[in-house]
């Protein structure tokens, strides 16, 4: 069982990993990674950081495309993740629509609870959550994880206001310009921590 010291790092996958559509990611055509984010991934595991993954995938419950299609774009993620030495231990996909009233879709926290029972931990005050909405740190916050959030898909649209009252309704939250961003600062964070040796 994982202790729960596991340095461990949950990230939503449209518009913090691949590029958000409007009109849904439906076809490994139209999952793009946002440029960086995959190296972003790399270099957190080749820093001892595992990642999984927590995504609406909603588009499976209102017939957009099917689970082969979804497991293609994942087989494309983990392509490149090797590409780059790098991998995602699981990916945790919550694929109703709104009007099934699932726990699992964000921003209920199901998925994150699941990620807790698959790797036998408690998530608060030591697991980061990345995503680009509300409801991503919403689900992360309910399960006490440290919020984060990358300024890349839907957040890309949030101007100072905006990003003035996420900053109220998520106490902690930490902005980041995407997820490379992220991935330095954690590091970065990490390194200033150790103590030196005299």
């Amino acid at each position: 069982m994982v202790q729960p010291a596991t340095k461990l790092v949950i990230l939503d996958r449209d518009g913090t990993i691949n590029e958000d559509r409007d009109d849904y990611v439906k076809s490994v055509d139209e999952w793009v990674p946002i440029p960086g984010a995959v190296e972003a991934i790399a270099r957190l595991n080749q820093h001892g950081w595992r990642v999984v993954i927590a995504t609406n995938q909603s588009g499976l419950g209102r017939g957009l495309f099917d689970m082969d299609a979804l497991n293609r774009m994942h087989q494309r993620l983990n392509e490149l993740l090797i590409e780059e030495g790098g991998r995602v231990d699981a990916i945790f996909f919550c694929p109703h629509a709104p009007e099934d009233h699932c726990r699992c879709r964000k921003p209920l926290p199901g998925l994150f609870e699941q990620i807790a029972d698959r790797y036998g931990i408690t998530l608060a005050g030591s697991v980061h959550a990345v995503g680009d909405s509300l409801r991503d740190l919403q689900a992360a916050i309910a399960v006490g994880c440290l919020p984060h959030l990358v300024l890349t898909g839907k957040a890309a649209r949030l101007d100072e206001a905006d990003q003035q009252r996420l900053r109220e309704q998520i106490p902690g939250v930490t902005f980041h310009a995407d997820l490379a961003a992220f991935a330095d600062a954690l590091i970065a964070s990490e390194t200033s921590d150790r103590p030196r040796s005299a």
